[in-house]
């Protein structure tokens, strides 16, 4: 079943803080120690240990690398020094996020390179995917910032063993818990500057500005002297961010936090939450003031009140089928959650389409932009709405010829809905030499058999 995660980022975000907060909610530490064995990079171990911050138990994850791939990034003599007399923080042994170099050697990655580290990696594929998407954010933030393009930017920091490690090692835990939506409100972040690779920076560096910018997260400074938000944590939350938003009510199924490495005023702490919207669905009873009544958990469990999404409107009468196709497969491609075309007359009957997008709050400004470049339009609709969805969770359906997987939902009444999901009717298909509707009929046949109806005789049709 997808769960939801939220992150209070009170104290920053980085890819170590992430790592520990995940396994501190339960990530499996033998599933993640198998896929980072199975890494084609040597000269690294990890440690995972409990920590005291400010007076809690904290989970932290660490890094430890060799003598030949040792950074020094832990140095906040080296990182704050230039502004302090020569006078460090109070600190410990470690970084916050690994994401700034020493001036040793460091290895040079580029994305290409870290892709196919990702590719030969003992993964799930949507683990691999999650990996992909957080390194393609941060190419494209460290590209803006170096002005070259994408696939030319070689990760001084990022690509390096150690945050390497963090941000696969982010997949894998996102993975394993089933995480399918995190709420992000805010990052919080320091002031002055560091010392990076590239010099002196001021904070937020530049990669963090134009991640932050690009992906409309809220940025607050605090008065905190000294970078609390790493390109990689920056990375992590723009890339799994589905909504800014808690829910009205909601309750905490469980708690973790994860240790930085670095001591300013204020532990470094990164509190995860792994949570459930509580609300009513249409039509629910209410009591004779109008007030929602109570009812039974096993029946709210059966559906949750989701937060607030947009429906971005407007109609074209002057665009080509080819151009509708292509905005609607950049919409998806960028975030959207559904994009379809609805066939309208206009004024003076002309025939024409209204484009609808539905997205999270956080996607809007970057939706709007592509449909102000990709259409004709001048103007557009936004209508904030809420919605009641099901609770939905990853199943299979065994056939006489294979797995079939399937989306499993679960009605307010009880009822259980199977529906199969495409690629895999697709696959099945055609690896046994039958149509799509005769592998449906299949999952048919199966279905009744399951319900107790008459014996299937799905066999018939291999």
């Amino acid at each position: 079943m997808g769960q939801t995660l939220y992150l209070e980022c009170d104290t920053g975000i980085s890819g170590d803080m992430m790592v520990a907060a995940l396994l501190d909610l339960g990530a499996d530490q033998e599933v993640l120690q198998h896929a980072l064995d199975s890494l084609p990079v040597q000269g690294f171990e990890i440690k995972i240990s409990r920590a005291k911050k400010a007076g809690l138990d904290v989970c932290d994850f660490d890094v430890k690398l060799d003598a030949a791939h040792e950074n020094h990034d832990h140095d906040m003599e080296y990182l704050y020094g230039h502004t302090h007399g020569g006078q460090s923080h109070e600190h410990e042994h470690g970084s916050h996020d690994h994401d700034h170099a020493h001036g040793h050697h460091h290895e040079h990655r580029g994305l290409p390179e870290i892709l196919a580290i990702i590719d030969a990696a003992a993964m799930t594929d949507r683990a691999k995917d999650m990996a992909r998407r957080i390194f393609a954010v941060l190419a494209e933030a460290e590209a803006k910032a170096h002005g070259v393009p994408a696939d030319q930017v070689h990760f001084h920091e990022v690509g390096a063993i150690d945050s390497i490690v963090d941000i696969l090692a982010v997949a894998v835990c996102l993975d394993n818990l089933d995480i399918t939506e995190t709420v992000v409100p805010c990052l919080c972040e320091g002031r002055g500057t560091v010392r990076c690779q590239h010099g002196i920076l001021p904070v937020p560096v530049p990669a963090v500005a134009n991640i932050v910018q690009k992906y409309q997260i809220p940025l607050h400074i605090t008065e905190t002297e000294g970078e609390l938000v790493t390109p990689t944590g920056a990375a992590v939350a723009a890339a799994i961010r589905t909504s800014g938003r808690l829910p009205e009510r909601f309750v905490i199924r469980r708690i973790g936090i994860g240790a930085g490495k670095r001591n300013y005023e204020n532990p470094s702490l990164l509190r995860a939450m792994l949570i459930e919207a509580q609300g009513s669905a249409p039509g629910m009873p209410r009591d004779a003031e109008g007030g929602r009544q109570a009812v039974p958990a096993s029946e709210t469990e059966s559906f949750r009140q989701a937060d607030c999404i947009y429906k971005l409107e407007t109609n074209v009468d002057d665009c080509t089928g080819e151009a509708l196709g292509h905005v609607m497969d950049r919409l998806m491609e960028s975030g959207a959650r559904d994009v379809h075309f609805v066939p309208v007359y206009m004024k003076k009957h002309r025939p024409a389409y209204e484009l609808c997008v539905i997205c999270g709050e956080e996607k809007v400004s970057e939706l709007e932009q592509i449909i102000f470049e990709e259409t004709t339009t001048i103007g557009i609709r936004k209508i904030p709405m809420e919605r009641t969805v099901l609770k939905r969770e990853a199943d299979t359906v065994t056939l006489p010829c294979g797995e079939l997987a399937v989306k499993k939902c679960t009605l307010p009444n009880g009822q259980v809905r199977r529906y199969p999901e495409y690629e895999s009717v697709a696959k099945l298909a055609k690896a046994q030499g039958i149509s799509f509707w005769q592998m449906m009929e299949l999952f048919y046949h199966a279905e009744e058999e399951d319900a107790g109806g008459a014996e299937s005789d799905a066999e018939a049709w291999l």
